[in-house]
């Protein structure tokens, strides 16, 4: 649980997103946190105190003269131990309060006495016409000024039948901005490019050759990339996994797709990471038309070429720039020692990550092995978000100390 023992302020003000308040209530608590929830007056009018209770199991504060504290001191006490303060939803009136300072009732006194040490994120939600309104974008860039993170707002449909920026975004990717701001920002100011995924090479419209890789590890990579602070995009064949919040993904169906894709958005970028299991060969006659059952059974007779080798060509634009650090991942059925090591000097990269490919395909959990100049160094079985980020710190080590040799 990434949120385990971390004490959360969730505030709530007045809108009709309150409702995806009480999910994300329920998100946080399954995710370990102890959710402290407080509410202004106007949110209690979207939902109830007591359904906030029962979600967070602790009592919900709406009034800045509650007795319930001996001292009569909610405004400091709810803060002194926390780990965060979450506003969400968060109105236009409200950031407006943080933006001038304005401390009229609990949750904005405590805002504003809150710990230095104590990040404050805001969720915005909003009809569209108020957040673009230049009065609600200089409170905007008042927030970020002090130091106050902002997640979100989302594009879409609206409660009041408009179209555009002002969405609270939703509780899952609420909960991710709010463990991205606990990761360490290894990465801050770095452009990641991460393949993820098996790929499809057709043999006629409704068939084709794949494999087993469900691309849950290049997911993983790419929010820990991201978590750390990089700028992150992610070449995907077909899967059905959600992207992570933040990252920039781009659809592709073939390994030539891929490299093409890949080869296009290479330049400026500082790492690249190839975790998708590319095919070594596609159909080079495949048919326009469904291909039909030859009378008498015959198989059809398929002609193979070899496909173009994604990370030793992005290695190979390596050696004249120097970027981008390259990472490749190697799955194999036996002999991964030996196999992982070949294959990294093959390919001509610092970098290795080797599993056993078949044994994790499509689980939670993997081992790797990471295979350097220096001999190999082994990720205990974990699961995959736990081995990206340990991933992603071993990269950052290694481009610190690349930056320092040059």
């Amino acid at each position: 649980m990434d949120l385990k023992d971390k004490k959360i302020v969730l505030g709530l003000t007045g809108g009709v997103a309150c409702y995806k308040a009480a999910e994300l209530c329920r998100a946080l608590v399954k995710q370990g946190a102890r959710v402290q929830v407080v509410m202004s007056e106007a949110a209690t009018h979207f939902v109830g105190a007591v359904t906030m209770q029962a979600l967070s199991g602790q009592p919900v504060y709406t009034d800045q003269w509650d007795a319930r504290m001996a001292n009569n001191m909610a405004h400091i006490d709810l803060t002194r131990e926390a780990d965060a303060i979450l506003v969400a939803p968060c109105s236009a009136d409200f950031m407006r309060k943080l933006a001038h300072g304005a401390a009229d009732d609990l949750l904005s006194t405590l805002c504003v006495a809150r710990p230095r040490r104590v990040p404050l994120h805001v969720a915005p939600a909003m009809n569209v016409e108020m957040w673009e309104n230049p009065a609600t974008q200089r409170n905007v860039r008042q927030l970020l000024d002090d130091g106050i993170c902002l997640f979100g707002p989302a594009a879409g449909s609206q409660a009041c039948g408009e179209t555009g920026l002002g969405r609270m975004l939703e509780a899952d990717e609420l909960v991710e901005e709010l463990v991205a701001s606990f990761q360490h920002k290894v990465l801050a100011g770095r452009r990641v490019l991460i393949t993820a995924g098996p790929t499809f090479e057709p043999i006629d419209p409704v068939r084709g050759i794949t494999n087993l890789s469900s691309g849950k590890m290049g997911y993983a990579v790419a929010r820990a990339a991201r978590e750390a602070g990089a700028e992150v995009t992610l070449v995907s064949g077909p899967t059905a996994l959600p992207t992570p919040h933040g990252v920039r993904r781009i659809d592709v169906l073939t390994a030539q797709q891929m490299h093409d894709v890949v080869m296009a958005g290479i330049e400026g970028q500082h790492v690249f990471v190839g975790v998708a299991a590319v095919a070594d060969w596609r159909v080079a006659n495949a048919s326009d038309q469904k291909i039909k059952k030859a009378e008498g059974g015959g198989a059809p007779q398929l002609e193979f070429v070899q496909n173009a080798d994604i990370l030793a060509t992005v290695a190979a634009t390596t050696t004249l720039s120097g970027w981008p650090y390259c990472v490749g991942f190697a799955a194999e059925s036996e002999n991964l020692m030996d196999y992982g090591a070949a294959k990294r000097e093959k390919k001509g990269i610092p970098l290795l990550v080797g599993n056993i490919g078949p044994q994790t395909f499509g689980q939670d959990e993997n081992t790797i092995i990471l295979f350097d100049e220096t001999g190999h160094t082994v990720l205990e079985r974990a699961d995959k978000l736990t081995l990206a980020r340990q991933l992603i710190s071993e990269i950052a080590k290694r481009l610190e100390r690349r930056s320092l040799l040059t």
